[in-house]
This record gives structure tokens, sequence and C-alpha cells, in this order.
């Protein structure tokens, strides 16, 4: 599981920063990759990268801002002509399916693939299966704009199977039945019980990515023990009144959700192109002040998100 941030500019494209676009990459769990937010030129920055677009299956959209959605037509053609033909599904707040539908009618856009549009509600999980849950909360931006909390379901302990081979048990069916926690019987009597050669569950990663936001509970609620938390920071410490009033945050801000919210790793983006070079890394510092694992992104960034028992704070 990774993460890779393809745009982490705020408003508009700037030379150092793309507008957001972020690739959750479960290319391992599901060899699939899910996209939040779709801004301008989103298509553009994938083509520097390893992503192939047939492979991107679900759009998750925090809100209707341009900077976020206007990359969506361009990329939806794109998938159709790079071989795609499985269904995609969008996510977001209710308008997101008008304005990409309009984009491809009034474009005369074919596609080789079936559009599923579905409507964020707070009430239940948005997706859920057997390997993952996505929530969403609504955040505090002046337009209805969404975080998402994606829930990894917990993977079952491995079978140690170097004590196995030591017993001298031989490899086949039988490992099939100890990783399940049954008890057998070897050909020479001997009774093995599976459930003494399988290690410890591995807790489920949680990964939240934040829309737009002023400081606000929910993002701490959606936030809560999270492995990573993708959060704004689109304004310095001392601009906390501005960012009220644009309705976004400061990176001091972004670092108290993510210590009220015990998450292990926080992220800043949506970084405003006032900031550029050393003072972008001000930002950083300034939430360190507070949350100390915290990490300012850049565009094509790449951030692997380990089991908690494997991973190594920064």
């Amino acid at each position: 599981m990774e993460l890779q941030f393809l745009g982490t500019g705020a408003g508009v494209p700037a030379k150092q920063r793309n507008v957001t676009s972020i690739a959750l990459k479960l290319l391992d769990e599901r060899n699939e990759i899910w996209l939040f937010d779709c801004g301008e030129g989103t298509q553009m920055q994938i083509l520097r990268t390893n992503i192939r677009p047939r492979k991107i299956e679900k759009i998750f959209i925090t809100h209707l801002h341009g900077d976020h959605i206007f990359g969506l037509p361009g990329l939806i053609s794109s998938r159709s002509f790079q071989g795609g033909d499985t269904p995609l599904e969008i996510y977001g707040p209710k308008g997101v399916e008008q304005f990409v539908k309009t984009a491809l009618s009034v474009s005369q856009t074919r596609l080789s693939y079936p559009l599923k549009f579905i409507e964020v509600r707070e009430d239940e999980p948005i997706f859920k299966d057997q390997q993952f849950a996505v929530y969403t909360k609504k955040l505090d931006h002046g337009i209805d704009s969404y975080g998402y909390r994606v829930v990894e379901k917990d993977h079952k302990g491995e079978l140690q199977v170097e004590r196995l081979k030591e017993l001298g048990v031989p490899a086949g069916p039988v490992y099939g039945q100890l990783k399940r926690g049954e008890t057998v019987q070897l050909e020479d009597g001997t009774t093995i019980n599976g459930k003494e050669f399988v290690g410890p569950d591995k807790k489920g990663r949680i990964v939240t990515i934040l829309g737009d936001t002023r400081k606000t509970a929910n993002a701490v609620e959606l936030a809560q023990n999270s492995d990573v938390l993708v959060h704004e920071s689109t304004f310095n410490k001392n601009e906390a009144k501005m960012a009220h009033n644009y309705f976004h945050s400061t990176s001091h801000q972004a670092a108290e959700v993510a210590t009220k919210a015990k998450t292990a790793r926080l992220l800043l983006t949506h970084i405003s192109a006032r900031y550029v070079g050393k003072a972008a890394f001000e930002l950083e510092k300034e939430a360190q002040e507070i949350f100390p694992n915290t990490t300012i992104m850049k565009d094509f960034d790449v951030i692997d998100i380990p089991f908690r028992d494997e991973e190594v704070l920064s």
C-alpha cells in the first residue's frame, strides 16, 4: 500500500506544484489504484509515473472546487483510449455526476467502459467489501467538502513455515489446514495444532485523506488512530485569521488535528504557491513543533504505508 502525490498545490497550478490529486496504490492488495481528487493536469502528472490509468478503479472527490475536479473529464476520456474497459466508480458530493456528464456530452466523448456515480453520505460506509471499507464525514470549507477514511480489514497471521520444516512437516495441503488453525494428524501419527504455528493477526491499515477544511472536530473523528493523515496546510501558523476567513487550515491546526486523532504520521499538502523552497519547509517545521512526525509533500512523492509492527517512524 502506497500513496503517491500527483499534485500538492492549492488553487492554481504552479511551476513547483500541480493542483490536488493523490493516488492510493493498492496493487499488492487488489491490483487497483484509487484516486483522491483530480485537479487540472492530473493525467499529465500520471504520465510521469508508472501509474496506468486503466488500473484506476475508483475516484473519490472531496469537493467541487475547480482545483480538485477540472482534470476529471480528460482523465476519464484518456482511460478509455488507453485500454480501460472495467467500470470506473466516482464518489463525491452532489453535482459531480452532472459536471462529468455535461463535459462528456458537450465534447461528444464516448467511453469504452461504464461510469458509476456514488453520492457520498455520512450515515454509513460509502464502500465496503471483504478487504476495505471507506467512510466519510463533512468538513468545514464553505462548500460541501468531505474527508475519506479508508480502513483495511485485519490480516490473518502468517503460517510459520520454517518451524514446520524444522519438524519435518512436508509442504502440501496440510499447510492450508494448519493456517486455518485446524488440528491435523501426520502419516507418522504426530498431531499438530495449527493454532500453535500461526503468527498474530496484523492490524489493518487506516489512511485518512481530507479535503480542504478549517480545523474541525469531524476531521479528528475521521482520522482517529489512522496510520497516515493527509491534511491541507494552505497557510502558516501566523495566518490563522486568514485561514479561517478562506475556510482553510494552518500548519499548526493540521498538527493539532493529528495530535488529537492520535494518528501515526501527518502528511501536509495543498500548499499555497506563496511558499516556495525554504518557505514551504517552514510549514513542515511549524507543524513539527506540535506533531513531530510530519512531512510536507512534493509532487510525485511516494509514501509507503507499512503495517504498524513494520513501521519505522521518521
